[in-house]
């Protein structure tokens, strides 16, 4: 019998999300593309995750500035909420995946393979297609993993049989005809808290159940009491509280869960339980084990700083690699492979940081300044390193703390001294002025904390002779920064915005203090 012959291209991308970007640049290129999605083409973040849940967050928004109005002499009344013009501006959003994936069917140079990809050896795979069957086998000269990851689900007694949401299910087939009037939310992390805001501002009693000592642990410890102090007026919260059971009873769904300091059992009823614990890796669906590409003992798959895996011509980006699992920082590794795979560089001066800097050679990826934010009320914003990682990581450092009230705009916002949503920022600094984090509690947190993740980027231009080549050559910032690089000198010279948020993070300078600087 004659032997099926594999197809052959010259790039294969694993993933709709960021991997959309690779696709793109491999057909400008003229090579021949596979891409190989499961889900709705544009990835957690267009489907699922921070686009729709964004959508959400908006109108919960409005009902909580409508409440805080009162604070500068304005009563508003909340005449009711459209939850049905809220969901279909949802998922307008979410079906643009739809018009995505019927753009993708008719571009030349482009196989569109829709299921799970599986490995069948090193550069090798098929598809698992949405039949249950099996497309032929295929090769890629390059082939590029950004499968995403899921929902992590804790190991409840009883939670299947008694069912739960997830954020995936909850941006499919169990969205809810209207708000739940009572909600369990499992976590207490960036999409629990998001979540948290979204339904206690619609009117539903929430409940949260942590098994940690507090919420959100990649913040300030400062931050995560904040929020927990604003939460507990609006909602249960429940902290060191460990879910182990899950059943069915008379009022909807019932957790029983393990006080973490007493060891005691409570229990929780809800109309819905919805599980947001963190996530898990999709490279488990993969086959890696036909490969020699090497995973960490979480599932993440391993790479190096270029974005190789440990099989030459496979690399893997976003998600998937564990590290800060943002939109953004997908697409900033996009770039980077980009470069790395075809000599590309965006059209800014050679002198810029960035691919341009890089002609000729790879480019590392650098994590030290990656932001995000949490929107949830009131939202957070952060870039680098908290007070504890900068003292843990050997560095002398000053931080500086500022408040919303104590400034001119923040006091005709409504907020002043002592009041228990007076919001903050807290900077973290070296002894040599430079910028290691800013953290960023209460309105606009996402916009007050962009402008230091600029200046984190800035003056990293001084050229350094070559030490070599691969891991050798990696310099990140710190160690090409020219004087000043990073600094918040800046923002020291220059003028404010007056009366104007602006004025929260700028002035908190005055307020340096030194934790662990070392005096001569």
């Amino acid at each position: 019998m004659e032997k099926a012959s594999i197809d052959r291209f010259d790039l294969a991308v694993v993933g709709a999300g960021a991997g959309l970007i690779l696709v793109e640049e491999g057909l400008k290129r003229g090579l021949k593309v596979a891409l190989i999605e499961s889900g709705k083409i544009g990835g957690t973040c267009l489907t699922r995750g921070c686009i729709p849940s964004k959508v959400l967050v908006a109108p919960a928004d409005a009902v909580r500035q409508a409440e805080h109005a009162r604070r500068i002499g304005v009563g508003l009344r909340l005449e009711g909420i459209d939850w049905d013009l809220i969901a279909r501006r949802m998922w307008k959003k979410i079906d643009l995946s739809r018009e995505m994936e019927g753009d993708l069917a008719g571009v030349d140079g482009l196989t569109l393979f829709r299921g799970a990809g599986e490995f069948t050896g090193d550069r090798r795979m098929r598809v698992r297609l949405g039949d249950g069957t099996f497309s032929g086998e295929f090769e890629g000269e390059r082939i590029v993993l950004a499968p995403g990851t899921r929902s992590a689900v804790p190991p409840v007694r009883g939670l299947e049989e008694t069912g739960y949401i997830t954020s995936e299910s909850f941006f499919g087939e169990k969205f809810p005809k209207k708000p739940w009037k009572s909600l369990i939310l499992v976590g207490g992390g960036i999409i629990a808290a998001e979540f948290a805001h979204i339904f206690s501002a619609l009117g539903t009693r929430v409940t949260i159940l942590e098994m940690l000592p507090r919420l959100l642990t990649t913040e300030e410890p400062e931050i995560s009491d904040f929020i927990e102090r604003q939460f507990r007026k609006r909602m249960d919260v429940r902290l060191g509280a460990k879910a182990v059971a899950a059943r069915a009873s008379t009022g909807g769904k019932t957790i029983v869960y393990e006080d973490a300091a007493t060891g005691k059992t409570g229990e929780v009823e809800a109309e819905e339980i919805l599980v947001a614990v963190g996530r898990r890796s999709n490279a488990d669906t993969l086959r890696l084990e036909k490969t020699g590409i090497e995973t960490d003992a979480r599932g993440w798959i391993v790479v190096n700083a270029f974005l190789e895996t440990s099989t030459p011509g496979i690399w893997a980006l976003g998600d998937v690699t564990g590290s800060y699992q943002f939109r953004h920082k997908a697409n900033y590794d996009t770039d980077v492979l980009v470069h790395n795979m075809f000599g590309a560089a965006p059209p800014v001066s050679p002198d810029a940081p960035g691919p341009a800097a890089h002609a000729g050679r790879k480019m590392p990826v650098d994590y030290s300044a990656v932001p995000w934010a949490v929107y949830t009320d009131p939202p957070i914003g952060h870039v680098g390193m908290t007070e504890k990682e900068a003292v843990e990581a050997g560095h002398e450092i000053y931080v500086a703390v500022h408040r919303f009230s104590e400034v001119a705009k923040g006091y005709a916002m409504g907020y002043e001294p002592g009041d228990h949503d007076d919001g903050f920022v807290k900077l973290v600094i070296d002894k040599s002025y430079r910028i290691l984090g800013a953290h960023v509690v209460g309105p606009q947190a996402d916009v007050l904390v962009q402008p230091f993740v600029y200046l984190m980027n800035a003056g990293f231009t001084c050229d350094v002779p070559e030490k070599g080549s691969g891991a050798a050559a990696i310099l990140h910032k710190a160690e090409r920064a020219c004087p000043e690089a990073g600094s918040f000198l800046p923002i020291y010279r220059s003028m404010i915005i007056h009366p104007s948020l602006n004025e929260v993070t700028g002035w908190a300078l005055a307020n340096l203090r030194p934790v662990n600087i070392k005096k001569g």
